[in-house]
């Protein structure tokens, strides 16, 4: 079995479980958040996400096999890539503590979180999403789910999840 198999197997592995994990927290979160206070916004488009991640998953993995798979010839940018995008997703996770979710939730009349990676962006978890769209298809020479994909989420995030998380934001926070 060659490296590339191997490497294939350890991420599709690593990323599956990495997210059911995700799933897990925010199940948690979610459940503590409406018992303090917490309000969970209707999101018609969430299972957009889903079937988007889903297919990403199985898809850059697919077109990897079909071509071989063989690593791209900088393939270990493309991994410092993912490896940046994880630490930048867990930094946002434990900046927003018990906040955090792949749902919507608001609290009415609480400040937002300005600390941790929310100092200086605004959706630091949605960058990293992006960065691991991006690169883990092109460790593996998958370029047409890398962009398609990105493609994709990047209308999503910007049609409907963000103008909904900042509605819900405007409509939850107080005046500054």
């Amino acid at each position: 079995m060659s490296a590339a198999w191997v490497l294939l197997g350890v991420l599709v592995a690593a990323i599956a479980l990495q997210r059911i994990s995700e799933l897990r927290l925010a199940k948690r979160n979610l459940q503590w958040a409406l018992g303090n206070g917490g309000r969970l916004v209707v999101e018609p488009h969430y299972w957009m996400f889903f079937v988007l991640h889903t297919g990403w998953l199985l898809a850059w993995p697919l077109e990897a096999w079909l071509r071989g798979p063989e690593r791209a010839e900088f393939w270990w940018v493309f991994l410092v890539g993912f490896g940046l995008a994880a630490v930048l997703r867990y930094w946002a996770i434990a900046s927003l503590g018990r906040r955090w979710n792949t749902k919507i939730v608001v609290f009415d009349q609480q400040p937002l979180v300005r600390r941790g990676p929310y100092r200086l962006l605004s959706h630091p978890n949605y960058l990293a999403v992006a960065l691991e769209l991006v690169c883990v298809p092109l460790i593996f020479n998958a370029w047409w789910t890398a962009a398609v994909c990105t493609l994709l989420n990047a209308a999503l995030l910007l049609g409907l999840r963000i103008p909904a998380e900042m509605a819900a934001i405007r409509d939850a926070t107080p005046a500054n």
